[in-house]
């Protein structure tokens, strides 16, 4: 990845934090309105929604102006906050995905923890009001909230209901197991009702840590990191192994058709190639305004007989943190605590649910959504916050703390493509993945301790 010799991007992401903080500029006194700079990773079309929600918040008062800008993806936007930080322009606000959470938990001192900002500049704020599966993941073990939630995703199925109509299925009966799912793409392919049956996207995300959410199998000890720094890779059970072969029988037969790495995968569903896809409820914005064909959604499949399953789903997307600075004043801490507080708001956060798909994040905004009778309209768009709250969350499907997580996603998507292309064993391919995995964890341990 972006990375100094035997070092990964997102250890220099904590260490280029602590380094720069210090540095932060602040706006000037002539400028009428508290300026504050906030970079995200949306792209389009939800980068643009984002943005419009920025608008109203600037537009909704006049004291705060939020500048907000595009860094790119989400790994980009890591590799464009390691720069800013190092030369002591920081923004006051960065969005991170979920999984650079363990990251920005250990850089101490870089961040100002969301119950201390809104505490301290006296903006009204109940973490109760927060989904818990949502609040529990941005959360201290006592509750504390460090980040501000809000583009909270979970991943579903969504399926092409013409091709599953050519094929001779049911529309109205998507497949809600492993065994199902693998049937209905044979039929799709044998009446040639899509050029391939299955595609993923995200493929850690889907395939590994929410599948092991679903299952209730433990992604790693310790509670999938929650529980300490000195946790080990578990994707190398039996059940993985089964899922990894799977998979790999799928693609050969020609069922299945690998899209690539993060959200490469996307655009096989969009554009109508593939007929059925696990990926991100966040991306209904983009199925609505590409897709040519009737598509519905269903909860992610299962193996029948797997004790417990299925559990709950957890959240993907990412939170708003929060930079600190010496010099930053009261004044745009304040800035920064009020856009929180209007992000949180009932009706904000039912029209970025409605808009984008991305799930609400608070109970209230779940309400008002219900409550006007949207989910009747339209069937299924409830279907990602059923899934996300279908069990009260165990050990297992709580959601996971791993330290350099985006690097451990690379090495799994290594590992897989390897295990695709013939190279290696499903059994080979995970062992690889958890002892090279484990190797990352180590390193961060040791520079956490």
């Amino acid at each position: 990845m972006f990375s100094e010799p035997k070092r990964s991007g997102v250890t220099l992401l904590a260490a280029g934090i602590v380094l720069a903080v210090c540095l932060a500029p602040f706006p000037s006194a002539a400028q009428q309105r508290v300026q504050v700079e906030f970079w995200h990773g949306l792209s389009q079309p939800e980068g643009g929604m984002l943005e419009k929600v920025v608008a109203d918040f600037n537009a909704s008062q006049t004291k705060y102006d939020v500048k907000a800008t595009f860094k790119g993806g989400y790994p980009e936007t890591m590799v464009a906050a390691i720069a800013a930080f190092r030369a002591g322009t920081a923004p006051h606000i960065v969005q991170m995905f979920e999984v650079g959470t363990a990251t920005m938990m250990a850089a101490k001192g870089a961040i100002k923890p969301v119950y201390e900002l809104m505490r301290d500049a006296g903006v009204p704020f109940d973490p109760k009001a927060y989904v818990p599966a949502v609040r529990g993941y941005y959360s201290t073990s006592d509750g504390r909230m460090l980040s501000m939630p809000f583009n909270s995703s979970t991943p579903i199925t969504w399926y092409n209901k013409d091709a599953f109509k050519k094929a001779g299925l049911d529309p109205t009966k998507p497949p809600r197991t492993w065994e199902e799912t693998r049937e209905a793409a044979k039929k799709i392919r044998a009446a040639n009702a899509a050029a391939c049956g299955f595609t993923m996207s995200w493929p850690t995300w889907t395939q590994y840590e929410n599948f092991s959410a679903i299952h209730d199998v433990p992604l790693a000890t310790k509670a999938n990191g929650m529980d300490g720094l000195d946790t080990e890779l578990k994707i190398n059970s039996p059940l993985h192994v089964k899922h990894l072969q799977t998979l790999m029988d799928m693609h050969k037969e020609g069922t299945f058709k690998y899209g690539g790495r993060d959200g490469a995968g996307n655009s096989l569903f969009t554009k109508g190639e593939c007929a059925m896809i696990h990926a991100s409820s966040g991306m209904r914005a983009r199925v609505v305004s590409e897709a040519k064909f009737d598509f519905g959604v269903a909860m992610l499949p299962y193996y029948k007989g797997t004790p417990g399953a299925p559990k709950n789903s957890i959240i993907g997307g990412a939170s708003f943190w929060v930079m600190t600075g010496p010099k930053r004043t009261a004044d745009e801490y304040k800035a920064v605590a009020e856009f929180f507080g209007y992000l949180g708001r009932p009706e904000v956060d039912a029209k970025w649910h409605i808009d984008t798909g991305y799930v609400p994040i608070t109970m209230a905004g779940f309400a008002l959504v219900s409550g006007q009778g949207y989910y009747v309209k339209n069937p299924g768009t409830d279907l990602p916050f059923r899934q996300l709250t279908l069990t009260e969350p165990t050990e297992n499907s709580r959601g996971l703390r791993l330290g350099n997580m985006p690097e451990i996603r690379v090495i799994i998507q290594e590992e897989m493509e390897k295990a695709f292309q013939g190279q290696e064993t499903a059994k080979q391919a995970v062992d690889n993945a958890v002892q090279r995995g484990n190797a990352v964890l180590r390193n961060f341990e040791r520079a956490n301790r």
